[in-house]
């Protein structure tokens, strides 16, 4: 179970990363950023579940604080962004990149205290 876990936040990352990036270079919200957005939301989840799993449970440490805020951020996140992809305004597709930025800093932070404290 262990390796698919890996493989999923593997991918939660990957899909996360570039969506952030792609937003941000062409400067609006496209239907092709937001599915890859949704998608890294899936493979958290799968991730986050199957890791839950094999650790007994949440943890209230920083990686537990951290990855459960995260991984409400990115569901907000990507909620927010469907609705701004069919009913926002032009201004807001520009903009959306901005939020998506510090969500991916926060997930990303969590991504890797839990590779840290999971490895040591």
């Amino acid at each position: 179970m262990l390796i698919y876990a890996i493989v999923a936040m593997i991918l939660a990352v990957t899909f996360y990363t570039t969506a952030v990036f792609m937003e941000k270079k062409s400067g609006i919200l496209n239907k092709r950023a937001l599915l890859i957005f949704s998608g890294g939301l899936v493979f958290d989840t799968i991730g986050t579940t199957l890791m839950s799993e094999m650790s007994s449970g949440f943890k209230f440490d920083i990686h537990g604080i951290t990855g459960a805020v995260a991984l409400s951020l990115m569901l907000i996140h990507v909620i927010w962004a469907w609705w701004v992809f069919v009913k926002g305004s032009q201004k807001q597709k520009e903009n959306f990149h901005k939020f998506s930025f510090y969500v991916w800093l926060i997930w990303l932070f969590s991504f890797f205290t839990g590779m840290i404290l999971n490895i040591f």
